[in-house]
């Protein structure tokens, strides 16, 4: 009942096609980690800037272009993947098939991992854009993050579709907030000629280096622009989540990037231009860098970030448009998370197809979504938030690496991927179509790789190395999973010729284990009567002597037909006789099988399975690691367990708040449809 009240009643698999979405709804669900990235990515770039002080701010427009020029390569070249694997493997896929296997693991490990930060980073920046509205989140930052990702969890084991409505709305009032944000500063500056300032316009800062020059200023314009790469991350999970569209699925998937990459572009200029009109400063260290009137600012300064900073300078502190648009921020931050949401679990499902992952990775759960891999996906996401303190500041240094690795290896697997088809085709239109895509993969190749570098030569020391070290744990792991699956095919692969498997037992021997003369005693002996075994008998330990006597007397006096067999214990054991003596049966005669018959009651509450049956599990434990031994429960149903029957009736009856009102026209449609 919870579950179905927290997630909703369970899906028909041939509704799996009522989950896909339009373009109008794929766009937030897949895009809203890199539309709300301009929401913290312009802060990262001044913040690194500041290092040299205010003289490095107007470098803020040469990097913005060197992110714009970066984005519109990766978005042209992923188009071309969604429209040659639109079966949803992605990076993973496209590596796989073109580089090799350790080459679309090694992607695969990135993207996991990439995966798990955005969660974490998108609901820390977000918990921090709430937290300077509202005291009582920030003072429990991590406690109200993990709340977020709970939330978040339970709103996609819902559903893809369901979810994605939810998200919509958000996500396209702040795209709405920023648009008009801009535009309004835009007029306010060139038309009407007004002054915008923002709220921290009079401070000055502090630079830790100051004078930088030469290679110093170069690497700190690099960790810049690395930083500003956060507007970057997510593009991939649409390429991942192609089977979620609805047809044609490709081609909505690409257009679904450009619009996507066009609104980033948009905004991230937008806010990095206002920022310098309104004389925005960040600072890394605010408490000391920033100064007002001579004097630091100290540890009570809260720092707002730029966004919320040029919103108060172009539509003023507590106008309604402000409020609207920090609001927008802040929940968009948290729905940007949606993007790994829909992204993990693909992937992870796609991982477990191939036998790297568990295959409970590969099955959906009640509603069509692939629910084990949300909620690892919200385990690991929780885990890295709660040792990180939710500070995104800290997180983000660990942001990038993974998914520059996926687009480097992608890229060079697309070119691959048009070398091979080029050297078959004779069609000259095709063939030109494929030069055309084979040189935006070539250049994205170049591009990525380069910034990969940059990236890990300027964040390495600053986090990255944790990134590193998740990817490779991950690669390790499902190497080992690999293998496990791989040594277990091999092991119980059936033989082209008869062997020892296919081979009918010589006899069976069956034991019916007994500790008292009681219904589910009698019900397993005649189960086992009913087996018409080579041989038959009850098997008991002696551990109470008085016990054993009455349990021979009861024997005898009804005349029951099944030899009784008391095995001795000396030190009061129940399992080491009772293996020890059915691996001499096994001894005695290898070509047989032992049957053994264990009575078990069922019962109907979680606090009786601590009161019965405890023998039986360490029994049945210890015999599934004897050879040539079968072991069968006979079940006896206590009248506790009617209380489980009902509740299972109840859950299988049960619908969700509003089903009912639904259910007639929707069985109405399948009627419609069968007949």
């Amino acid at each position: 009942m919870p579950k179905r009240i927290l997630i909703g009643r369970a899906l028909r698999s041939d509704r799996l096609g009522e989950t896909l979405l339009p373009k109008r709804i794929a766009l937030p669900v897949f895009a809203s980690d890199p539309l709300s990235s301009v929401a913290y990515a312009p802060g990262e770039v001044l913040l690194v800037l500041s290092i040299a002080g205010l003289s490095a701010y107007h470098f803020s427009p040469w990097i913005a272009v060197a992110v714009v020029v970066l984005m519109f390569t990766v978005v042209a070249s992923y188009r071309q993947n969604v429209r040659a694997y639109p079966s949803g493997g992605g990076d993973y896929e496209v590596a796989n098939t073109n580089l090799g296997p350790r080459a679309g693991l090694t992607v695969a490990s990135a993207l996991l991992v990439d995966y798990v930060l955005t969660v974490a980073v998108s609901i820390s920046s977000g918990i921090e854009n709430l937290g300077s509205a509202v005291p009582f989140v920030v003072e429990n930052k991590v406690a109200c993050a993990i709340g977020v990702i709970v939330l978040l969890t339970l709103m996609n084991l819902r559903g893809v579709r369901e979810s994605g409505t939810l998200f919509a709305i958000p996500t396209y009032v702040f795209v709405a907030g920023v648009f008009t944000m801009i535009a309004w500063g835009a007029f306010r500056g060139a038309v009407l000629g007004e002054e915008m300032r923002a709220p921290t316009a009079d401070f000055e800062i502090k630079p830790e280096h100051p004078g930088l020059a030469g290679f110093a200023l170069v690497f700190l314009l690099l960790r810049a622009f690395s930083s500003g790469c956060a507007a970057l991350t997510g593009v991939e999970a649409i390429s991942n989540g192609v089977p979620a569209f609805r047809k044609p699925k490709s081609k909505n998937a690409a257009t679904t990037l450009a619009l996507m990459g066009l609104l980033a572009v948009t905004m991230f200029c937008g806010i990095i231009a206002l920022a310098a009109a309104t004389d925005v400063r960040m600072a890394e260290n605010p408490a000391k860098d920033l100064v007002h009137d001579g004097v630091p600012l100290g540890a009570d300064y809260v720092q707002d970030p730029v966004i919320s900073q040029v919103a108060e300078a172009v539509f003023g502190h507590g106008s309604f448009l402000f409020m609207i648009l920090a609001a927008a921020t802040a929940l968009v931050l948290f729905l940007a998370a949606n993007t790994a949401y829909n992204g993990f679990p693909l992937l992870g499902s796609i991982l477990a197809q191939d036998r790297y992952l568990p295959r409970q990775l590969h099955t959906r759960g009640d509603r069509l979504a692939f629910s084990n891999g949300i909620v690892l996906l919200a385990g690991a996401a929780g885990l890295l938030v709660w040792v990180y303190g939710a500070d995104s500041t800290r997180l983000i240094q660990l942001y990038i690496v993974g998914v520059f690795v996926s687009f480097t290896l992608s890229q060079t697997g697309m070119v691959r991927h048009w070398n091979r088809l080029l050297a078959t085709e004779k069609d000259q239109a095709k063939r030109r179509h494929m030069i055309r895509s084979r040189a935006i993969n070539t250049f994205g190749a170049f591009f990525t790789g380069l910034v990969l570098v940059v990236v890990l030569v300027t964040k390495f020391t600053h986090g990255a190395w944790v990134a590193l070290l998740g990817m490779c744990i991950f690669y390790a792991t499902m190497t080992a999973i690999r293998k496990h699956y791989d040594r277990v095919a091999e092991e119980i692969a059936a033989p082209e010729t008869p062997g020892d498997d296919s081979m009918r037992p010589s006899r069976v021997h069956s034991v019916v284990l007994i500790s008292k003369i009681h219904r589910p005693a009698l019900r397993a002996l005649g189960y086992a009567k009913l087996m018409r075994s080579d041989t038959l008998e009850a098997l008991s330990v002696n551990v109470d002597p008085a016990e054993t006597k009455a349990l021979r007397a009861e024997w005898e006096r009804r005349g029951i037909d099944v030899p009784l067999k008391v095995l001795d214990s000396p030190y009061r054991e129940v399992t080491r006789p009772v293996i020890e003596y059915i691996k001499s049966l096994r001894n005695e005669s290898p070509r047989d099988v032992v049957s053994v018959i264990i009575p078990e009651y069922v019962v109907g509450h979680w606090y009786e399975h601590l009161l019965h049956n405890q023998s039986a599990l360490r029994l049945k434990g210890r015999l599934l690691f004897t050879p040539g031994v079968m072991v069968t429960s006979v079940p006896y149903q206590l009248q506790s367990s009617e209380v489980a029957k009902k509740r299972a009736r109840r859950r299988q009856d049960w619908a969700a708040p509003g089903s009912v009102r639904r259910g007639p026209a929707e069985r109405t449609k399948e009627s419609s449809t069968h007949t």
